[in-house]
């Protein structure tokens, strides 16, 4: 029985993973090569182990469970990962990260606990994710070592080597598997993080001061856009946001006005892109903006997994991959418990992911966005109060 749960958990493994290769034909040409070595390597697992394993089925028994590992391995483990110069984590077989150690959280500019429990994948470059994953999968199976060259979203640029092994801690039911880190170029170490003990910790943090002051400047200036809009019309306010968040906080700022039934309005991308495709789209296609429509969280995504979560353009491919979109917020605009249009912002190639702290003065700005979409109200269009309300009061001597 145990086995043949097993054997079910790689058909899925196996069909998810071809649905990924799926994904990733609208890849540029010169990426295809990577995508067809992936294929065909899951076409050979096919063959070679999916189909004996199939035979094999009704006539090999459970296999007897693992005995204890010393504890000298998982201290191993513990100081690899905490003294270990290079970045270094620890996935299951579908790269979702267990643990990664400090200078795996400088290299992929994770901070500490984020990572955990989301795919390694989501660091790296959409042509790269199909190709690491299988070899991902092939390690935990049990196939040996493997190494691979793949690139991260934040520096394309810059060639990472991945070398891979297959581990089998104590107490866990599957094999799971360490991940090893290392720039292609070695003259280009990883930076590592400063000891905890270290005077420069203290120090304040520029940056971050310098992060608010922006968002402070943002929130001023729609604000601004919102008070000196001529008109209250849903698009004519939405037009006004999306401009004012184009370019200095977001590469695309893509509007849709509704709720039960939204309607693209607004769609702004980078210099010289075609929004053609975009501003098509119908936005009940879209998964992320139907639930943002039903009140979803705005929560911010980071690095998207799912290569088809905003639909797909005109020419079937997704708009995620097609926009190389590595971050993004899509904000549901609520006056009253009811939904009056959705906000979605993409950040696009190296550019940092959107923080929680950014996320939030996004909710903050989508209030206040719903608001200025309202019809004004009736007293405020009136020159005077009605009768009996003077529009101003006398103070009593």
């Amino acid at each position: 029985m145990a086995q043949t749960d097993e054997f079910g958990e790689e058909l899925v493994d196996f069909v998810r993973r071809v649905a990924e290769l799926k994904a990733a034909r609208s890849v540029p040409p010169d990426d295809l090569p990577t995508v067809l070595d992936a294929a065909i390597f899951e076409l050979d697992h096919v063959a070679d182990q999916l189909w004996p394993w199939y035979e094999r089925l009704s006539s090999t028994l459970p296999s007897a469970g693992a005995g204890q590992r010393d504890r000298q391995d998982q201290q191993l483990l513990r100081m690899i990962f905490q003294q270990l110069p290079l970045p270094v984590a620890l996935t299951d077989r579908e790269t979702v990260v267990r643990r990664l150690n400090p200078a795996a959280t400088a290299f992929t500019g994770a901070r500490a606990g984020y990572a955990t429990g989301r795919p390694l994948t989501g660091f790296l470059v959409h042509a790269d994710r199909a190709a690491f994953r299988s070899q991902v999968a092939a390690v935990a199976r049990g196939e040996g070592d493997r190494g691979l060259t793949v690139r991260l979203q934040q520096r394309p640029s810059l060639p990472v080597h991945t070398t891979l092994t297959g581990l089998r801690p104590n107490g866990e039911p599957r094999a799971t598997v360490l991940v090893v880190l290392q720039p292609a170029d070695l003259s280009l170490p990883p930076s590592r993080p400063e000891p905890a003990g270290n005077p420069a910790a203290a120090l304040p943090d520029l940056s971050e001061a310098t992060r608010h002051a922006t968002l402070l400047d943002l929130l001023d200036a729609m604000t601004s856009a919102l008070l000196t809009c001529p008109s209250h019309d849903p698009q004519t306010v939405l037009e006004r946001a999306a401009g004012v968040l184009h370019g200095r906080f977001a590469d695309w700022v893509i509007a849709d006005t509704g709720g039960a039934r939204p309607s693209r309005t607004t769609v702004l991308g980078p210099s010289g892109t075609d929004t053609a495709g975009v501003a098509a789209q119908d936005p009940a296609d879209c998964p992320l903006v139907v639930e943002a429509a039903r009140g979803g969280s705005p929560a911010p995504r980071v690095r998207p997994d799912d290569p088809d979560a905003f639909g797909l353009d005109a020419t079937g491919a997704p708009v995620l991959v097609q926009a190389n979109v590595t971050s993004l917020l899509c904000v549901p605009l609520t006056r009253d418990g009811v939904v009056h249009g959705v906000l979605t912002l993409f950040r696009s190639g190296t550019r940092p992911a959107f923080s929680l702290a950014e996320a939030q003065t996004m909710d903050m700005m989508s209030r206040h966005i719903a608001l200025a979409m309202g019809e004004l109200p009736q007293k405020a269009r009136k020159d005077n109060g009605s009768p009996g309300r003077s529009g101003s009061r006398r103070r009593p001597s």
